[in-house]
């Protein structure tokens, strides 16, 4: 099957067109069955979304043959099956996600202390608390909790099998409130937050590759029953090549509002989707839960990510945690889980006059430099020097 074929688009087409959407064309590919037969690391399929016990992928993937293969049915489900995954248990430690909770809700009492509201994309403003730059405030408030959260090896599993190494982590904080309003469906970043008359200036192909330049994911930081708004999905929607000129159309969101399923959470649980996903958060009706998730959105080397993030600030705030952790004996892989997402893995863009690559075709990349600090224990005033002068080479 083409691609043509499988999203009801002329194989030929090299431009899009929004007079082309059709709902249609939409339904023949979203009116399917997740066959839970065809994903063996899945632990159920429920309501056509793949659901997996963390549990069990942190026993699979202990070898590097058990890794690749649970990566690679992630990656099927998200890209060519549902286009999400339920992570059950990813956070199976409560008291680090109720330290990080603690964490964000001190910074949404600063916003209103400070008058500050934060708004949202596809919501009303003042519906939900919002925390933008979540990533770095986080960092530089409760480094050891950052420390502890980013280490976790779910979200280092499916973000480097979306995006391969090298991978930006950015979060904002969510918070629905009880009354707060839905959504309205949408696609995410890139072309997701284009008009409809740029998004298809894009060539065919931009629009495909759009999806995988970031991976979008939610930590429940929260309970949430299904009164209390978790997201919507249409699964299977991703597949739809003109969703990007489509999901604003109210016909499509017609059908979503007909056809989209929800899934409650639990604290602790996570969900990483293909970013092409029709989605929205849920309308929340209970009386007294403010449903808090930590949206993460998680971008190529190869990309641009959302927000501008001081990462030279978080690794000089993070080292002494760092170092710290190593002294204590916590493992490896946690420590370069936590360096991915905080410092910058990539060594371009650069200066080549005066960031060489000597010895290879790339200059030390930031996330190098700061591994590189904690192997050899470096004192806080020696890493903030080095990365000041990496900083300037670059410039």
């Amino acid at each position: 099957m083409t691609i043509g074929e499988r999203s009801g688009v002329r194989a030929t087409a090299t431009w899009l067109d929004a007079d082309d959407c059709s709902v249609d064309d939409l339904r023949a590919i979203v009116e399917v069955t997740t066959d839970p037969r065809d994903y063996p690391y899945a632990a159920d399929a429920v309501d056509n979304v793949l659901v997996y016990d963390c549990d069990r992928l942190r026993a699979e993937i202990g070898t590097p043959v058990g890794r690749r293969d649970v990566q690679h049915e992630l990656v099927v489900a998200m890209a060519d099956g549902p286009g999400l995954v339920v992570l059950a248990g990813a956070f199976p430690d409560a008291s680090i996600v109720d330290r990080v909770t603690d964490a964000f809700l001190a910074m949404i009492a600063d916003q209103h202390a400070a008058g500050q509201a934060a708004g949202d994309h596809f919501a009303k403003p003042g519906a939900n608390d919002r925390v933008w730059n979540a990533l770095e405030k986080l960092a530089r408030r409760e480094p050891d909790a950052f420390v502890d959260y980013y280490g976790n090896e779910i979200i280092e599993l499916v973000s480097s099998a979306w995006l391969g190494p090298n991978y930006q982590i950015t979060s904002q904080v969510n918070v629905v409130n009880p009354g707060g309003a839905a959504q309205d469906p949408h696609r995410d970043y890139h072309l997701g937050f284009q008009s409809d008359a740029i998004a298809q200036q894009f060539p065919a192909h931009a629009h495909r590759l759009s999806a995988v330049l970031t991976l979008q994911g939610a930590v429940a930081h929260n309970d949430m029953p299904v009164e209390s708004g978790p997201t919507l999905y249409l699964p299977h929607s991703q597949k739809y090549e003109l969703g990007y000129l489509a999901w604003r159309r109210p016909d499509f969101a017609e059908y979503f509002a007909e056809h989209h399923v929800q899934l409650p959470l639990a604290k602790g649980d996570a969900v990483f989707f293909d970013p092409a996903l029709f989605h929205a958060a849920g309308h929340n009706r209970s009386a007294d839960i403010k449903r808090m998730a930590n949206l993460l959105q998680v971008s190529s080397a190869f990309g641009r990510a959302m927000e501008s993030v001081d990462r030279e600030a978080m690794s000089n705030a993070l080292f002494p945690a760092f170092v710290n952790r190593a002294r204590a004996g916590v493992p490896e892989a946690v420590l370069r889980n936590a360096i991915a997402a905080s410092a910058e893995g990539y060594s371009f863009p650069t200066n080549l006059d005066r960031d060489q690559p000597i010895g290879g075709l790339a200059p030390e990349t930031q996330a190098e430099l700061v591994w590189r600090a904690v192997t050899e224990a470096w004192a806080p005033a020696q890493l903030r020097t080095e990365l000041r002068a990496q900083a300037d080479r670059r410039l």
